[in-house]
């Protein structure tokens, strides 16, 4: 393996469920000898899917890391290649993934195109400014179309895409791919078409490589003055000199080349794979990383890919395991010897390194050392979770941490004895620590405990995974909707006052805040910190409360908001502003002020028009036109609507948006309005306001669970 950084490619593989990611990843290992004959997804042999859920259901539900080797132009590259999840229930697996990559391959269905799922992982990929290209898939399926698929790429995603490779035949007659830099195509020979035959252009393909190489042609050169100057003049470009700025294009993100093939029928992948050698980053082509020092938040720290560098690694995923918990870590700067000990900058806990493994899917090899751009895992690690960083105590550094989705769907789970009440308990912390888009709480009304999900799956998972892996007999509730609190409008100078005399010292805590509706966007323009949606602005001056005081009527504040001030659901999109107060010299504390937090915030939320917010899913159905008119009135009576309907051959797209709590059970009900034959996406789109009739009904339906369950 070489130990050189520069070729080192760290990847990952996303798109859209049923895009064909794990197919294309069983190529890539089989095609560079990581593994000597192909999984297949279908038939729950796939390398890639190693727990026994995706096997069952044929789907990715983890993020799978493995590393193996590839000769390009003479040099040896080391691929770390990060195969994800396309179903949006796991979309964090995804998220983590795209924070440590340094670049991904984008993998599209070439009848479908851009879908619903591959326009979240697309933004994805462009929060964590990962450069990717496209791989347009499975051109050997009937419908298929390289010229549709492209123009999706560019029209639903917005994306500079560049096609470098088309099709030799589509359907059935696919069997090649032709480089529009070469002018040349390749057929892919043999039982799983490990040979890679060089031919000239089929002469019915003529036309149409002329028309992309000139799209290509024109398109390369938009990204380079020089370039651009010489196709004006008409003189001759070399294929080294467009590569080059192709190469520099899309590490910068201004273009993503397109390619095409088709898994399966293992066409294309050896070209793939180097295309990623090709036009992918090697980590020193990363901008320097940067964090913030611990002692200091306004203190900008910076690594430089180096293994003689301080050492610097991110905690992008967790996963328990009788043998000891895995920790994989994406390492930026330094290096790491096994028995090293590492500091947690965030908790301040120092870790032991005992063992560092290269991952092989479930499979692991052990390593004395692993230097700067490399992803592994280690074993040893007890207080670190998703997000943390692990640096060298005499130089530490805070990167940045990535973005958790909110969980929008929730269901009751029960014990069926104390045994399992026990094991319950401590198997939920070990979930938790896994998985940062699942909550669990413990609800003191009810008695119950509520876990909180993405969606039914991903709640479903969790649930098998309690009784089957974990051996614990519980019970659980049907799934209910995860719903908001919020305002309508401004409460200010909202008095909250806690006085208590009972003989000796006494309680005195006094605060005046005013309440307001505040958005993100807001919060990031007034600099001010917005964990859990809520802002908190200190505004007290002359002292009137003490300095030690704020961080206590904070606290109330935010555990108040946490927990549910009106309805029992978490308070979001508010800022409050601490605007005066006053204090004992004797009586007063940090308690005493906590508790006026809380009732100020009680009181404000009365004041300020408090609601209800139910999450909303982007959805997309997929329906032959013979039953349009069935899937659009259930669309409505559903409170949904619809934004757009497009054809896309014998069927239509309807794209609409509907409240998560009318689609429960949807798919089933969608199979029976269609006789089986219509199919819907959908994904978490933002929390809005409900209607005053349904919330009466939410709200009215949770105080009667309640009080019959404190019956119990």
């Amino acid at each position: 393996m070489p130990a050189d950084l520069s070729h080192i490619r760290n990847f990952g593989i996303c798109a859209h469920i049923d895009a064909g990611k794990t197919t294309c990843s069983e190529r890539i290992l089989f095609y560079t000898g990581k593994t000597y004959k192909i999984g297949e997804v279908h038939e729950g042999t796939a390398v890639m899917d190693s727990l026994q859920e995706e096997q069952e259901r044929g789907i990715t539900i983890q993020s799978a890391a493995t590393t193996c080797p590839w000769t390009f132009n003479g040099r040896e590259y080391k691929l770390n290649l990060i195969d994800t999840p396309g179903h949006v229930d796991f979309t964090i697996e995804v998220e983590r993934s795209m924070r440590v990559l340094d670049g991904a391959v984008a993998v599209f269905d070439g009848k479908e195109g851009v879908e619903a799922q591959s326009e979240t992982v697309w933004r994805q990929a462009d929060r964590y400014k990962v450069p990717r290209f496209c791989f347009i898939n499975k051109m050997d399926k009937i419908g298929a179309s390289f010229e549709f698929s492209y123009e999706t790429i560019k029209t639903r995603l917005g994306a500079n895409g560049i096609p470098i490779q088309i099709p030799i035949g589509l359907g059935h007659s696919h069997r090649g791919v032709i480089d529009l830099m070469t002018m040349k195509g390749f057929l892919f020979e043999g039982k799983h078409g490990e040979n890679v035959v060089e031919i000239e252009i089929p002469e019915e393909e003529k036309e149409m490589a002329a028309k992309y190489h000139a799209i290509m042609l024109e398109k390369i050169c938009e990204l380079d003055e020089a370039l651009s100057d010489k196709y004006l003049e008409g003189k001759p470009i070399s294929v080294p000199e467009l590569q080059a700025v192709l190469r520099k294009g899309t590490i910068e993100r201004r273009c993503f080349p397109v390619l095409c093939g088709a898994a399966l029928s293992n066409i294309g992948v050896q070209l793939l794979i180097d295309n990623i050698c090709r036009y992918l980053p090697s980590p020193t082509e990363k901008p320097e990383v940067t964090g913030t020092d611990p002692r200091d938040a306004d203190i900008v720290v910076t690594r430089p890919h180096d293994p003689d560098a301080p050492f610097a690694a991110l905690v992008f995923k967790v996963v328990s395991d009788i043998h000891g918990d895995l920790t994989y870590i994406r390492v930026y700067s330094g290096r790491l010897s096994k028995g090293t000990r590492l500091l947690n900058p965030g908790n301040g806990k120092i870790e032991n390194a005992s063992r560092i493994f290269e991952m092989h899917s479930a499979n692991r090899i052990p390593l004395d050392e692993v230097t700067a751009g490399n992803i592994v895992a280690v074993v040893g690690i007890k207080n670190s979770y998703t997000g943390d960083t692990l640096c060298d105590s005499e130089k530490p550094i805070i990167l940045e941490r990535m973005h958790f989705p909110e969980p929008v769907i929730a269901m009751s789970i029960e014990p069926k004895s104390q045994d399992d009440k026990r094991k319950l308990s401590e198997a939920l912390g070990v979930i938790r620590r896994e998985d940062p888009s699942f909550r669990s709480q413990f609800d003191e009304e009810t008695g119950q405990t509520i876990i909180m999900g993405m969606g039914e799956l991903h709640l479903e998972i969790i649930r098998n995974k309690l009784i089957r892996d974990m051996k614990i007999n519980v019970e659980t509730g049907k799934p209910k909707v995860s719903y908001r609190e919020a305002i309508s409008k401004k409460a200010a100078d909202v008095r909250g006052l806690h006085k208590k005399q009972s003989g000796g010292r006494g309680q005195f805590g006094d605060c005046m805040i005013t309440i307001e509706p505040f958005t993100a966007a807001e919060a990031e323009a007034a600099k001010l910190d917005f964990t859990d949606n809520l802002a908190f602005d200190n505004q007290i001056v002359g002292g009137v409360i003490p300095k030690e005081y704020i961080p206590s009527i904070e606290y109330g504040v935010r555990q108040t908001a946490k927990t549910g001030v009106k309805f029992g659901y978490p308070l979001i999109n508010v800022k409050v502003t601490l605007t005066y107060g006053s204090y004992h010299d004797v009586d007063s504390s940090q308690v005493a002020f906590e508790q006026a937090g809380t009732l100020a915030i009680k009181e404000a939320v009365d004041r300020a028009g408090p609601q209800l917010l139910e999450p909303i899913m982007k959805v997309v159905i997929t329906v032959p036109n013979d039953y349009l008119g069935n899937i659009t009135g259930d669309v409505s009576s559903r409170r949904g609507m619809i934004l757009d309907t497009e054809d896309r051959g014998v069927v239509k797209l309807v794209h609409c948006e509907i409240p998560l709590s009318e689609l429960f059970g949807y798919t089933t009900s969608l199979r029976g309005m269609s006789q089986g034959r219509a199919s819907a996406t959908m994904e978490f789109l933002e929390y809005r306001p409900m209607p005053a009739g349904i919330m009466k009904e939410v709200v009215e339906a949770q105080q009667g669970g309640k009080a019959a369950a404190g019956k119990k």
